[in-house]
């Protein structure tokens, strides 16, 4: 696809992302989905009523309602969704800088839509075949107000049935959430005082300028989320990311606890033998260790939610039972509730761990790797294809067993590398893992150099 990547379309605003841009998206969307009612939603950035503005006019234009939802986290939208069996347009750009913003799509099931659909809206949206109507048939808009106080009341009853919201109330956990003055930040704090826990906050106000830190919620960048942890003698930090799909965690001592440290504990918590995990090609040996102890199954895709969703239809489809799935990145999905990231969820899920053991001893279980990651950026096309094929050339000649499901990965046995474009940002990622940092950074660095040289 050229249009849409691996987490919908993405984009600087006002240069590759345009109001007309988002327009023609819509449109084409709304045309191929042929829904009467379509939702428009967003996160807090400064650009997203503009977008989301656009959006809903080109909907009504091809005769579709609008539901306005305003700003709600992305996994709030998809509540929508399912609730409403009604199609959503989600102006986000996820854990990108403030300046960009962009577009994902969620089908009426409450799940974003497959490939296969994304790939016939593109088709209309590069070949310009918007069904367009009349006045007579113009569609209206209507105010949608409560979405996320009804997304908080879902999730707080689904983890009722489940049995997770008592033994966390019972565990009288003080939590430090960070929202990253995210679309979190209406709804997250609230949800985990409704759980039980004493809350306290940092970067709690919605603002599309992202003042308190970057979006992606990674380590260099929660350095008040760990100071808070420590003043307030918290069990755990949650961070998430602009639109609250993803959560990563900091100890109760404020360390940071790795996504693939908490993946990892959550997979192990949650696996039983013949089970499958789905995770993307990047995928820590932490994960593979916890799948091993359960004797579950492991299934590789592509990095991007849109691979790792349509992987665990799939699997179910075939009639095997998918219990989790995600990335290191916190993104991480349990089938069961919802097919879809959802930061808030996962958190939940994280903090029952914890009734049983501090946050540092159930990150430790998983520890005993190094990861390190460096982004390259490029100028053009030509300069992304020179290092990829830098990259290519590299793992040829290297003695180790290669896999191409996305860039090329090469695994030594204790440790990998792998080189791929970003499917959200004009850059190509090198990652590596090894037991030892010092060999992590050897592999990256070997990579990095190669694929460096190929600009000169």
């Amino acid at each position: 696809m050229q249009v849409f990547g691996s987490s919908g379309v993405r984009g600087i605003a006002g240069e590759e992302l345009t109001p007309p841009f988002v327009g023609r998206i819509a449109a084409a969307a709304g045309t191929v989905l042929d829904a009467e009612t379509v939702a428009v939603a967003r996160d807090t950035r400064t650009t997203g009523r503009m977008f989301a503005d656009a959006a809903a006019s080109a909907l009504a234009g091809v005769g579709c309602t609008v539901h306005r939802l305003g700003v709600v986290p992305t996994p709030g939208a998809q509540a929508y969704a399912e609730r409403e069996g009604v199609p959503v347009v989600m102006i986000t750009a996820s854990h990108n800088p403030p300046e960009y913003n962009g577009v994902k799509l969620i089908g009426g099931d409450g799940v974003e839509l497959p490939q296969e659909t994304l790939e016939r809206v593109e088709e209309r949206l590069l070949a310009e075949d918007i069904d367009l109507v009349g006045y007579d048939d113009t569609g209206g808009h209507r105010r949608i107000d409560g979405a996320g106080t009804t997304y908080v009341e879902e999730l707080l009853t689904h983890l009722d049935r489940e049995g997770h919201r008592q033994r966390i109330a019972d565990a009288g956990l003080t939590v430090a959430v960070d929202p990253g003055h995210g679309a979190g930040c209406l709804t997250n704090p609230e949800f985990f005082r409704e759980l039980g826990c004493r809350v306290v906050t940092v970067n709690g106000q919605p603002d599309g300028h992202f003042p308190g830190r970057n979006p992606e919620p990674v380590t260099e960048n929660l350095a008040d989320l760990r100071r808070l942890v420590r003043a307030t003698d918290a069990d755990v930090g949650i961070a998430h990311d602009g639109d609250a799909d993803r959560a990563i965690f900091v100890d109760e001592t404020g360390d940071h606890i790795e996504g693939d440290a908490a993946l990892a504990a959550l997979a192990a918590a949650e696996l039983d033998a013949g089970e499958i995990a789905v995770s993307a090609v990047n995928v820590s040996q932490r994960l593979v260790d916890a799948i091993k102890g359960a004797d579950a199954g492991l299934e590789l895709t592509p990095i991007g939610s849109t691979y790792i969703i349509s992987r665990i239809r799939k699997l179910r489809n075939e009639g095997h039972a998918v219990p989790i799935a995600g990335e290191g990145n916190g993104g991480i999905i349990f089938p069961k509730y919802r097919i879809a990231r959802d930061g808030a969820y996962t958190a939940a899920r994280f903090l029952s761990l914890l009734v049983d053991r501090p946050a540092s001893e159930v990150a430790a279980a998983h520890a005993g790797y190094a990861n390190v990651r460096v982004n390259l950026e490029y100028a053009d096309a030509e300069e992304r294809g020179a290092m990829l094929g830098a990259a290519e050339s590299y793992a040829a000649d290297a003695d180790a067993e290669l896999t191409t499901i996305d860039g090329y990965r090469l695994d030594y046995g204790d440790a990998w590398v792998l080189a791929r474009p970003s499917g959200t940002e004009p850059l190509v990622r090198i990652y590596a893992e090894a037991r030892d940092r010092d060999r992590a950074e050897r592999l990256l660095a070997g990579m990095h150099e190669a694929m460096e040289s190929a600009r000169e």
